[in-house]
């Protein structure tokens, strides 16, 4: 791909007339210096400047996930890993998905500066960062959400055996950063693939325009590997889990119709049951905003490298860029919400978040399988 031809016609501040209105009108990429112009796309560079008021908003709309996201996910980093009664085997995967998300908001500063600034303020090593950055803790975030779902089936449809041990769980979290760590290092040192600024400038993330054979099979085989493989397995196994549960609902009506008993199940069961229903519920929401917040993405890498480049506005392209940042806020939120043993916990420590959560609630997912629980 080429780059535009900066010539001593065209300074840094590079300025077109407005054939309509007479007036002079501002590229993106005015105020980037000649030597950072060539990591910019020049698909970019051929639009009007933003306005000041919509990266101010922009900021705004970061400093509110920042502060969000690294609470809420440190809460979760810090009750999940010194709470005994949480330090169990599943429980890993959600720890491993609050670190992808803490690392996903740390590098909103990078971001900040460069919205002050109005551009690529941070020039190539500040891009290099955030999209590495961006790069580890999505596909981290991806492959955590595909385990948190194994691991709802296999303790859901098979109580007895399915439970996962913590040397097991321990292995796939490390086969997820070994899975990881390559799609980062091979854009970061231009081996395969490169990260690039995008949108207004402000945020970066892999070369999706560059219409080479190359690159285009670099923006496919990452879809594929970091986006379609996760997701098809999050929808084998939660689909497995409906139908399992279904399934197993509809026995246990005939059998208490059959024995004219309005239920088969004891009234301790319900109350176990019912913590687990929480606890896939919340797993099921997480992986549910995984899929709405990265779909975009997808979307857009996929439009840049086949599609028609000119529905790639700046404005658009950072709408991705929002979702993504939206679900490493709301995560740790949902598992407050519907964790039992997690609400107990912040019960504990935090009295002042006024939690009610029953003592005697307890999940048959994260302590023990002796319950042949199958509801989700």
């Amino acid at each position: 791909m080429g780059f535009l031809n900066w010539t001593n016609s065209y300074s840094p501040q590079a300025r077109i007339l407005d054939a309509l209105g007479g007036r002079i009108v501002q590229h993106l990429g005015w105020n980037v210096p000649n030597e950072e112009l060539i990591h910019v796309p020049e698909h970019w560079l051929t639009y009007p400047d933003v306005d000041k008021s919509l990266h101010f908003l922009l900021g705004f709309v970061y400093v509110f996930f920042f502060i969000a996201a690294i609470i809420g996910n440190g809460m979760v980093l810090w009750i999940f890993s010194s709470a005994k009664s949480l330090r169990t085997a599943s429980n890993m995967f959600v720890v491993n998905l609050a670190f992808c998300d803490f690392i996903m908001m740390l590098k909103s500063p990078i971001f900040l500066y460069n919205t002050y600034h109005q551009g690529f303020a941070m020039g190539h090593l500040g891009c290099q960062i955030f999209a590495g950055m961006g790069s580890l803790s999505g596909i981290g975030a991806a492959l955590s959400n595909a385990c948190i779902a194994y691991d709802r089936y296999t303790t859901i449809t098979n109580p007895f055996d399915g439970k996962i041990s913590r040397t097991k769980a321990l292995v796939m979290i490390i086969f997820i950063w070994c899975y990881t760590v390559p799609w980062t290092v091979m854009p970061l040192l231009e081996i395969w693939g490169r990260f690039v600024p995008e949108g207004f400038l402000t945020t970066c993330s892999f070369d999706y325009l560059t219409r080479t054979s190359d690159n285009r099979i670099f923006v496919g085989s990452i879809f594929f590997f970091s986006y379609v493989c996760p997701m098809t397995l999050i929808i084998f196994f939660y689909s497995q889990i409906v139908s399992k549960v279904f399934s197993h609902e509809k026995a246990l009506r005939e059998q208490a119709k059959k024995m004219n008993v309005e239920s088969l199940r004891a009234n301790q069961q319900q109350q176990n049951e019912s913590a687990e229903l929480r606890i896939a519920k919340a797993a099921i929401t997480v992986c549910f905003l995984f899929v709405a917040s990265w779909t975009p993405y997808a979307v857009l890498a996929l439009i840049g490298a086949f599609g028609d480049q000119s529905l790639l506005t700046p404005g658009v392209s950072m709408i991705p860029a929002v979702t993504c940042k939206l679900v490493a806020c709301i995560d740790p939120y949902v598992y407050a919400i519907s964790h039992p043993k997690y609400r107990l916990e912040l019960q504990k420590r935090m009295p002042c978040l006024a939690i009610r959560e029953p003592s005697d609630t307890v999940s048959t997912a994260t302590e023990t399988a002796s319950q042949p629980t199958t509801t989700a």
